[in-house]
């Protein structure tokens, strides 16, 4: 499964909207700093979908706020 994610660092209420099955809105506590963000994006959608972390995978948008995630099951 492929999930387009529009991430939001810096977010005061962080959480995840889900527009779709497939299109997320994940705001973020992390800055987008030093990959911080990335790596709590990928924390909390294994959290959301209850899997482990090595199951999610950043496919596209490493340095930019639309992502493309790819969900190994």
């Amino acid at each position: 499964m492929i999930l387009k994610i529009i991430a939001k660092p810096n977010s005061k209420n962080p959480g995840i909207e889900k527009l779709s099955e497939t299109d997320w809105i994940v705001r973020l506590k992390s800055p987008p700093v030093d990959g911080k963000a990335n790596e709590e994006l990928i924390e909390r959608i294994a959290e959301e979908l209850r899997i482990a972390k090595s199951k999610v995978e950043l496919l596209k948008g490493e340095s930019g706020k639309n992502k493309k995630i790819q969900i190994h099951f």
